[in-house]
C-alpha cells in the first residue's frame, strides 16, 4: 500500500490482527443465516513519515451510512467532555455571536449543541444519516457529507470562513488524509484555529490498546506523524492538551503559517515524550505483536477456566473496540452469554463476527452474572458507577486492557 500521508510505498507490519468483520456492522437475527464479509486487519508503519495505518479494505462510504449505530450522546462522560471543551475553547478564542464554528464528524450533535446554547453560529458535517438526523432533531444544523476540500470550499464561499474547526476523534476515520487537512486550510480564516483530538499512538503501544484498531480507524497518530501533513498544507501545531479520554489522547491546536500564534511549551513537551519513548526511530515500531497475543491468551484462559466452573459471564458496552477484542481473541457465545448496552440501535441485535447477542441493561439484573467484562474500558469508572447494583449478588468486573484485571463491584 501507499502511505496516506506522504505517498511512500509501505509494507512494514506494525501489528497483524488477521481479519474481522467491520466493528460496527451489527447483525439482525435474519442475518445469522448468511455469511459475513471479513476484511484484512493488518497495520503498517511508513518507514519515511512513521504514520501507523491500515489499508482501506472497507470504503468509508460503506461504513458511515444511514445504518451507522454509534451515537456519542449515549455516553454521559463523553457529553460532559464535550461540554467542557466548548467552555474552554470559547473562552480561549473569545468566540461570540459573530463567530462561526464547523465540526467534522459531528455525529448526533453531542458537542455542537453547546455552541447553540451560547448563540454561536455552528455547522456540523456528518456522513452518517442516522446520527445527522438525531442532531437535526436537537436543532443542530448538519449537512450529510464527508468533510474534505470540496465541501470546505463550498461552506467558506456560502457561509464565510470559520473561526474554529473541530475534529474530535474523526481524523483517524479519514482515508483521504491530505484532502481532509486541505479542507481545514481552505475553511479557516487567516487567524482561525483547528482543534484535532485523537488517541495518542504512544499510549496505544504503551498500554496495549490494540482494540482501538479496526476498519473505521485508518490511521493512528503521534504528534510527529500528524504534524507533517499539516505542515505540508501550510499549517502548524501551536498548542497541545493532553487529555485522559479514550485511554489518553492529544488535542492539537493548529493554525495557518503567518497567523502569528506562538508555539506553547506543551508542543515541545509532547515531542520530547515521544522522542524518549522511541517514536522517532523506525526500528522501535515492532514487538507489539507478542505482547498483544499474550494478553489475548490471558483473557481466553480466564474465560475458559471460569466457564468450566459454571460461571455466568457477560459483556457490557457493545463498543467497536469490544468487537475488535472479541474477534481477535476468537470469543463466542459459549464464553460470553450476552452483551448489555444502553443504545437502542444496538439492542436485540448480534455482535459482528462473534455473534454474541446484545440486550438492554435490564437483562443484567435478570441474569445476575458472576462477571461483567467491561468492553469500553475507556469508560470504566462511569460504567462501574452505573452498575454498582451487581454487588447485591457478588458480581465482579473484568477489564482486559492493558492487563487482565478483576475487581469487586461496589455500590
Amino acid at each position: 500500500m501507499f502511505c496516506r500521508s506522504c505517498g511512500n510505498a509501505t509494507s512494514d507490519e506494525f501489528l497483524n490482527l488477521a481479519a474481522s468483520p467491520a466493528a460496527n456492522s451489527f447483525l439482525d437475527k435474519g442475518a445469522l443465516d448468511r455469511p459475513e464479509p471479513y476484511y484484512p486487519l493488518v497495520v503498517y508503519v511508513c518507514n519515511r513519515c512513521l504514520l501507523v495505518q491500515i489499508a482501506e479494505s472497507k470504503r468509508a462510504e460503506e461504513t458511515f451510512t444511514e445504518e451507522y449505530v454509534y451515537f456519542s450522546s449515549y455516553s454521559e462522560a463523553f457529553v460532559q467532555h464535550a461540554r467542557q471543551y466548548v467552555e474552554d475553547i470559547v473562552a480561549q478564542l473569545q468566540l461570540n455571536k459573530d463567530s462561526f464554528a464547523v465540526e467534522a464528524g459531528s455525529n448526533d450533535g453531542y458537542l455542537l449543541q453547546f455552541f447553540n446554547e451560547r448563540g454561536i453560529r455552528c455547522l456540523g458535517v456528518e456522513p452518517s444519516a442516522s446520527t445527522a438526523k438525531f442532531a437535526r432533531e436537537k436543532g443542530v444544523e448538519t449537512i450529510i457529507e464527508f468533510f474534505g476540500t470540496p465541501i470546505a470550499g463550498k461552506i467558506a464561499s456560502e457561509r464565510g470562513p470559520a473561526d474554529l474547526f473541530i475534529g474530535n476523534n474523526v481524523i483517524a476515520h479519514v482515508p483521504d488524509l491530505n484532502g481532509f487537512i486541505g479542507g481545514i486550510e481552505a475553511l479557516l480564516k487567516p487567524d482561525g484555529v483547528a482543534t484535532i483530538e485523537f488517541p495518542h499512538l504512544l499510549n496505544l503501544i504503551k498500554e496495549l490498546q490494540f482494540d482501538t484498531i479496526y476498519h473505521e480507524h485508518y490511521s493512528y497518530f503521534s504528534l510527529l506523524s500528524i504534524s507533517k501533513p499539516f505542515e505540508r498544507h501550510g499549517m502548524y501545531v501551536f498548542k497541545i492538551d493532553e487529555i485522559p479520554v479514550h485511554g489518553g489522547s492529544l488535542r492539537v491546536h493548529c493554525a495557518k503559517e503567518g497567523s502569528g500564534r506562538a508555539k506553547d511549551p506543551s508542543v515541545e513537551k509532547v515531542a520530547t515524550d515521544e522522542r524518549a519513548f522511541g517514536l522517532y526511530e523506525f526500528e522501535n515500531y515492532f514487538g507489539l505483536q507478542a505482547k498483544v497475543d499474550s494478553l489475548c491468551l490471558d483473557f481466553l484462559e480466564f474465560l475458559i477456566r471460569e466457564k468450566k466452573k459454571g460461571a455466568k459471564i457477560i459483556g457490557y458496552g457493545a463498543a467497536a473496540k469490544g468487537n475488535a477484542l472479541l474477534n481477535y481473541c476468537g470469543v463466542k457465545p459459549y464464553l460470553i452469554d450476552f452483551v448489555a448496552d444502553i443504545t437502542p440501535a444496538k439492542q436485540n441485535k448480534f455482535l459482528p463476527g462473534s455473534r454474541i447477542p446484545v440486550y438492554g441493561e435490564d437483562k443484567i439484573e435478570e441474569h445476575k452474572p458472576d462477571y461483567i467484562v467491561i468492553l469500553p474500558w475507556n469508560w470504566e469508572k462511569e460504567i462501574k458507577s452505573r452498575l454498582g447494583f451487581v454487588s447485591k449478588w457478588g458480581g465482579k468486573f473484568v477489564t482486559v486492557i492493558p492487563a487482565l484485571k478483576i475487581t469487586e463491584a461496589r455500590r
